[in-house]
């Protein structure tokens, strides 16, 4: 039986180590073999006090984690110094042969033990050029949802670390069972994009006008050849200012919106239809079958066929 330890310290946040607790701490054995042994560790004398008021105490300590097959680091702020036996724990564990994961700003304590030099990292958005900072022989990437580098796994922030642990669900246990629990947690299997998307960027006002009607309007005819020009004559404004107004409302182009919704639409009927491909390319709006596929493939990162194996018998299931 696969061990999970998860450390625990003054100031650990609540939902971070609820997300551990959740997926790898939750007795499924009734629906699979082998399930997890878990063990909330305290890496200090109990009872802990998380970052939200909560107290907790357990039987559990730092000589349980450093035994663990896998340990997980939820946030608990960036506190460099504060935890010394914990990091000598952390370092112990990883020699030891465990796979270790942060979530969140957990990565300062796995920077502060050395396992992140020279590796690729991630972190909450918010604290990326803080600990870019404070260990510069860690490579922080601030746009990912996490990282695997070897036995050491980074999540980015709060809910990326439901992220993180399904993938290593995944990499345990394989996609049929990690999909089983995504829906049981009513989350998605598996998110695209990076947190890049989450950065607080307050967006200009556009004259006190929104495009939100051009969007519904788009939505609902996503399956025609839409052109900017099309779009422009929608919204009653000249084709530059339209792209001025996309670029200050959402961030990206209306073309590039455009393409993001079919591909969106693509999954969806992949996924909820057994539709052909080359019906989905057409009700989605790319076309051809082969315009789809090389869309949908950059974007997704796999190609429409091995997505609706992925997906659709999980999503007929569940239907």
């Amino acid at each position: 039986m696969h061990s999970v330890a998860v450390a625990v310290v003054s100031g650990t946040a609540q939902f971070e180590l609820a997300v551990a607790c959740e997926v790898f701490g939750v007795d499924r054995s009734a629906m699979f073999d082998d399930w997890y042994d878990f063990k909330l560790c305290a890496a200090e004398p109990c009872p802990v006090r998380t970052a939200g008021g909560l107290v907790l105490d357990t039987p559990y300590g730092l000589a349980d984690l450093v035994r663990a097959d896998t340990v997980i680091v939820p946030a608990a702020g960036e506190c460099a110094g504060e935890h010394g036996p914990l990091i000598d724990a952390l370092r112990a564990a990883y020699d030891n042969g465990a796979r270790i994961a942060s979530i969140c700003t957990g990565a300062f304590l796995l920077a502060e033990a050395g396992l992140l030099d020279g590796r690729r990292a991630t972190t909450h958005w918010a604290h990326a050029a803080e600990l870019a900072a404070q260990y510069p022989a860690v490579d922080v990437d601030p746009n990912v949802l996490y990282v695997q580098d070897g036995r050491i796994f980074t999540s980015a922030g709060t809910a990326a670390g439901i992220d993180l642990c399904l993938h290593m669900l995944r990499l345990d246990f394989g996609t049929d069972v990690a999909n089983t629990v995504a829906r049981r947690m009513v989350v998605s299997p598996h998110r695209d994009g990076g947190q890049a998307q989450y950065v607080d960027a307050p967006l200009p006002r556009c004259d006190g006008e929104t495009l939100g009607p051009l969007l519904d309007w788009a939505l609902a005819r996503l399956e025609e050849p839409l052109t900017l020009p099309d779009l422009a004559r929608q919204a009653n404004v000249s084709v530059r200012t339209l792209v001025r107004r996309f670029a200050a409302a959402t961030g990206t182009t209306p073309l590039q919106w455009l393409l993001t919704q079919r591909v969106r639409r693509a999954q969806h009927l992949l996924e909820s239809s057994d539709e052909p491909v080359e019906r989905v390319a057409s009700l989605a709006g790319f076309g051809t079958a082969a315009n789809l596929r090389q869309h949908f493939t950059r974007i997704v990162g796999v190609p429409p066929m091995q997505y609706r194996r992925t997906f659709c018998g999980q999503a007929s299931a569940s239907a």
